[in-house]
């Protein structure tokens, strides 16, 4: 059973920094991709980064240069550390993996910014 359990979500004021965690079992680590998206109140769920297994990753244009997704493969976690936080960054974030023909979510981490 694949389970996702993230970690590190707050209050922050504008400018400042904050580093999710993402704890997955249930799955060979190693070989996923993983991510995290985000939904802001009344939006949409958007996607915000991606890691492949080989350690690339994709930003959204709106996290670009501010947030840097990571994975440590012997903790089976990913990273997302935000930096220069908005108060357009608010939302439920939540860490995302695929394996086929399934998707897997974790129950999500708040994320406040003030200004």
């Amino acid at each position: 059973q694949v389970q996702l359990v993230e970690s590190g979500g707050g209050l922050v004021q504008a400018g400042g920094s904050l580093r999710l965690s993402c704890a997955a079992s249930g799955i060979i680590f190693s070989f996923n991709t993983m991510a995290w998206y985000r939904q802001a109140p009344g939006k949409q769920r958007e996607f915000a980064a991606t890691i492949t297994s080989g350690g690339s990753a994709i930003y959204a244009d709106s996290v670009k240069g501010r947030f840097t997704i990571s994975r440590d493969s012997a903790k089976n976690t990913v990273y997302l550390q935000m930096n220069s936080l908005k108060p357009e960054d608010t939302a439920v974030y939540y860490c995302y993996v695929r394996t086929a023909p399934f998707d897997h979510w974790g129950q999500g981490t708040q994320v406040t910014v003030s200004s």
